[in-house]
């Protein structure tokens, strides 16, 4: 089991300059986290800390690997590939909040905990569509999303269509 303890960076004992740290997150990693997109995956993470100020740290991160994530079109799971890079800012303040690229972290504790801000960037950085490539889906579900797909779409054959939506069609019929 993962212990997301791993990805709590005590800010207080960083040093002055640049601090690398390297996280190699497997399946266990997103069942400890409950991440709802992705549910497994073998991904690399080099964070990079660099202390700006006496109170703010630049943090980059680089991730690279692959998820698993379910298809769009026959509900199968499938390999993504994956690879970004993303920089958050840190500072020290009175209670934690987050707005948008800037955390604010709690001086008395200084601790911050990376493991959701890695999860959102692996989800941000997928694809809006899940597809398997040309031939790769399951066949049967293929086949019966072919067969409700025809029976919905002949319903509407025996009647003319309004002219409004003529337009619209033409579109279905591109895809």
């Amino acid at each position: 089991m993962f212990s997301l303890d791993d990805l709590k960076i005590d800010l207080k004992r960083l040093n002055d300059g640049e601090t690398l740290f390297t996280y190699s997150l497997d399946s266990s990693f997103f069942a400890a986290i409950d991440a709802p997109d992705v549910r497994k995956g073998t991904v690399v993470v080099s964070l990079a800390i660099h202390k700006t100020a006496e109170r703010y740290f630049e943090l980059n991160f680089h991730i690279e690997g692959e998820v698993i994530v379910q298809c769009d079109r026959c509900l199968d799971d499938m390999t993504q590939a994956i690879e970004s890079d993303n920089r958050l800012m840190a500072k020290y303040g009175e209670e934690y909040s987050e707005d948008d690229d800037l955390v604010t972290v709690a001086e008395d504790e200084g601790i911050l905990d990376v493991a959701w801000f890695i999860y959102e960037f692996i989800d941000l950085s997928l694809p809006l569509k899940h597809v398997h490539a040309p031939g790769k889906c399951n066949v049967a579900m293929i086949k019966m999303l072919e067969e409700h797909s025809s029976t919905r779409s002949s319903d509407g054959d025996d009647k003319p269509v309004d002219p409004r939506w003529s337009g619209l069609e033409k579109l279905k019929n591109n895809i």
